[in-house]
């Protein structure tokens, strides 16, 4: 598959209804963990938002003084990349952490990322001990999916007596599918320390490090560190909660209610602990006890309507239709019901068996995120009753209906006929509907990557250049024909793989994927010093196993091999499939981790 191709991505599977997942809903008061602004700092109602940072008053030569003049008239009059860059300039000429705290203050106003990062860094580097400068590199890692980084960051904090927010952070990783393996071995070792348990959050750590070990299945494990928990903080809440999650867990549905009875006596309005509570009664199979539940939590919630539809799907993933359905009939007849709500009446409909009125509900989906999970929902519900024609009718009047999803519609078609073996099928309506908007650019872009799969370069070819012709700037497009003849290592060609990686780079810079065919094309080109720091940056904004595969090759190349090993090893824990891997280890079998099967 050409690099970072995507054919589809539209859901067909709903057995869980993950629209509105249950992990969400049970962290509804969780930490914030990205940087907070007060409501007057958001509106901009501050006269000076950097006014807090420390002066810089002494200790200046002509060239720093103009620099900071600059930084500061241009905080002034609202451009804070500006300043952010004047600051951290200084910051970098003079070692005084003020500058540096400056610098973030104002990338933080300006919403620049990459600048803000480069600033906490110099923060923490001119000040060790600052905890706000780790604070915002963990925010930073966890918002760019580098979960490795931004517990080391938290973990920090904590080593320095702060809280760290461990907790609340593994809560999102176990929901999000984080490398929950080696979160694991960063938490132990942190534990391992003689010194860990007399700092003053420690508790915190053995709550996000118990909630790991039970999302890997070390149950004893996360039961001897709540234990902990319990002997120093009894009254905790996030204690109960962790309890109350790990018993459901494991099963134990009955000391999942009594954790839940225990946490909702110490935060009596915290209203995760009445869902838990709920959820232990519905697989204890008393309905009418969890319905006693839910009703009281809508009750105190005035009926609203979110908390209302969050409560009929927990119902419906834990197969109980009908509570489901009373909960959202009150919905049904308003002047205005949320596509989510039609989306899960016409789940209901469709577990009762009852197809027509199921696809009644869905058609009642209208433009959201819900329109093309509801569209594949129906289309998938028809073809298992066995009326795949249906299916293809239906979602051809829907391309009538909403010219808006015209090609989301025929992408889903292809996808579904390719998945029932009917590749011939998916290309006829591929090429037919081609032949009426010759131009549309997602339908070329598919077909390309269709003709790849099935190994005609050339019409990948002719397609991706069809795009190119009508978009000379589509990075993807551009991206996907360059790296492909990069991958391929097509003599006389990579000269032109590296042009058209040029065009995807100046298009799209910020993307990690076109960085990683930057340093693959270099590769291929005998450059491997020039490969490399694409490959690094590429891999520090999205560490895949691909890209991973790249780097490790590159070092290798130069002769660092056991960094590639490294690198392999913590692909290797993460993930239970990993081609790539697997593919550059067969062609360089010396690479293998000791540790590896």
């Amino acid at each position: 598959m050409p690099h970072r191709a995507t054919l589809l991505g539209i859901p067909l599977s709903f057995s869980g209804f993950p629209l509105l997942p249950l992990a969400a809903t049970l962290v509804l008061s969780g930490c914030q963990l990205a940087p907070s602004f007060s409501d007057g700092e958001r509106h901009g109602s501050l006269e000076d938002p950097m006014a807090s940072a420390p002066p810089v008053t002494r200790g200046l030569d002509a060239a720093g003084l103009s620099t900071l003049l600059a930084a500061e008239l241009a905080g002034q009059r609202g451009d804070y990349r500006y300043a952010g860059q004047g600051y951290l300039e200084a910051a970098q000429r003079y070692n005084a952490p003020g500058l540096a705290e400056r610098a973030t203050f104002a990338a933080r106003f300006g919403n620049d990322a990459a600048l803000m990062e480069a600033a906490a860094l110099r923060w923490r580097e001119l000040a060790p001990q600052a905890e706000t400068p780790n604070r915002l590199l963990a925010s930073l890692s966890l918002q760019r999916g580098d979960w490795l980084d931004s517990l080391e960051q938290r973990l920090a904090i904590a080593s320095a007596g702060g809280n760290g927010e461990i907790a609340p952070f593994a809560e999102i990783a176990v929901a999000e599918g984080a490398p929950l393996n080696l979160l694991a071995q960063q938490l132990r070792s942190y534990l391992a320390q003689p010194e860990a348990a007399q700092r003053e959050f420690h508790s915190d750590v053995l709550l996000g490090t118990a909630l790991i070990e039970a999302a890997l299945g070390e149950t004893q494990t996360a039961r001897r560190y709540l234990d902990q928990v319990a002997q120093q903080e009894p009254e905790s809440a996030a204690l109960w909660l962790a309890k109350a999650r790990l018993a459901l867990e494991t099963g134990d549905h009955r000391a999942a209610r009594q954790a839940a009875q225990q946490g909702l006596s110490l935060a009596p309005d915290d209203v995760r602990f009445i869902l838990m509570l709920a959820q232990a009664e519905i697989r204890l199979n008393n309905i009418n006890a969890a319905e006693v539940q839910t009703n009281a939590l809508l009750e105190s919630h005035g009926g609203n309507q979110d908390l209302r539809i969050a409560l009929a799907q927990l119902y419906l993933e834990e197969g109980h239709s009908e509570p489901a359905y009373r909960l959202l009939q009150p919905l049904i007849g308003q002047e205005s019901i949320p596509n989510i709500a039609y989306f899960l009446l016409g789940a209901i409909a469709q577990s009762q068996g009852e197809v027509d009125n199921a696809l009644l509900y869905y058609r009642q989906v209208y433009e959201g995120d819900e329109f093309l999970p509801a569209r594949a929902a129906a289309a998938r519900m028809l073809i298992e009753d066995d009326r795949l024609l249906d299916a293809r009718a239906f979602l051809r009047i829907e391309r009538m209906r909403h010219d808006a999803y015209f090609g989301d519609l025929v992408r889903l078609e292809v996808q579904l006929l390719d998945e029932l073996s009917r590749q011939e099928d998916a290309t006829a309506l591929l090429d037919r509907e081609l032949a009426r908007t010759p131009d549309d650019t997602g339908l070329l872009y598919l077909r390309a990557m269709r003709a790849w799969e099935m190994g005609d370069l050339a019409g990948m070819e002719r397609d991706l250049r069809q795009i190119l012709r009508t978009e000379p700037n589509n990075a993807d497009a551009l991206n996907a024909l360059g790296y492909t003849l990069a991958d391929l290592n097509i003599a006389g060609r990579l000269e032109e793989a590296r042009d058209l990686i040029e065009r995807a780079y100046e298009a799209d810079p910020d993307n990690p994927a076109v960085l990683d065919s930057m340093g693959w094309v270099y590769f291929r080109l005998g450059k491997p010093d020039d490969a490399l720091a694409w490959l690094e940056s590429a891999y520090a904004q999205m560490p895949d196993q691909e890209i991973a595969a790249h780097l490790a090759e590159v070092l290798h190349s130069l002769g660092r091999s056991d960094e590639a090993r490294q690198l392999i090893a913590r692909i290797l824990q993460r993930a239970t499939y990993h081609p790539q891997i697997d593919d550059l280890l067969e062609r360089y079998p010396e690479l293998t981790p000791p540790s590896a099967p």
